[in-house]
């Protein structure tokens, strides 16, 4: 029984050694190396993401057990996120799905399930993670006209974090399938959406049409 309080002991003092080396100018990679130090430690993942710190809680994504993640305690991961800003709500989500739920079968199956969640950032990760397995590279799977008639269907009624993702999809479908483009171009002009924002140098703007045009010269002056 001692021994259990001490590990307890410990693992709060442990985290709050990390708590005080981190703030907002903590850059990602700073990140990813501590995590690579730590390894795998999901009860510690648990007490930097309880103090409900942004930079923290992308530290805690990155060390938890992804065989830890059912669709109950997603939900409450969801829930705690509200407590964030858009941008920063956005950011954590799109960390989770990239360094963990794309990582497992059984939380690619959960993203899968997602389209119609009632919440919108498993929405958003729903076609956040379509756009990755194109982007990557990979083998789509065969539900390009599927995903293409769903975003024709509901883009301009969704909400916003869910309409970026569901505009990235279009843009790496357009992008990698040419019998898909002009529809995916058409999207874009038929929405507006993005249309004319200001982007920071380096980065493709949203707009389908821009955005496409680009990332395929891209790929054929390589």
């Amino acid at each position: 029984m001692d021994n259990h309080n001490s590990t307890e002991m410990k693992r709060s003092s442990n985290a709050e050694t990390i708590l005080s080396q981190i703030n907002h100018q903590t850059k990602l990679g700073d990140l990813r190396k501590m995590a690579k130090d730590i390894k795998k430690d999901h009860e510690l993942a648990m007490e930097l993401w309880s103090s409900g710190e942004y930079v923290a809680r992308l530290l805690a994504v990155l060390i938890m057990d992804k065989k830890l993640l059912s669709q109950d305690m997603l939900n409450q991961l969801d829930k705690d996120m509200q407590t964030h800003p858009l941008d920063e709500r956005n950011n954590i989500v799109d960390w989770l799905m990239a360094n963990q739920l794309s990582k497992d079968k059984k939380t690619i199956a959960l993203m899968e399930s997602w389209e119609h969640s009632s919440s919108a950032l498993q929405r958003r990760i729903f076609w956040y993670y379509q756009a990755r397995l194109r982007w990557m590279g990979k083998t789509p799977p065969d539900n390009t006209e599927y995903l293409l008639s769903a975003i024709e269907a509901n883009i301009t009624e969704e909400e916003p974090e869910v309409q970026w993702a569901m505009n990235f999809t279009a843009g790496w479908i357009g992008i990698y399938d040419e019998t898909y483009r002009s529809r995916c171009i058409e999207i874009g002009e038929r929405t507006g959406l993005y249309k004319g924002d200001m982007v920071s140098k380096g980065c493709t703007p949203d707009y389908l049409p821009e955005f496409i045009s680009i990332e395929v010269n891209k790929r054929m002056n390589k």
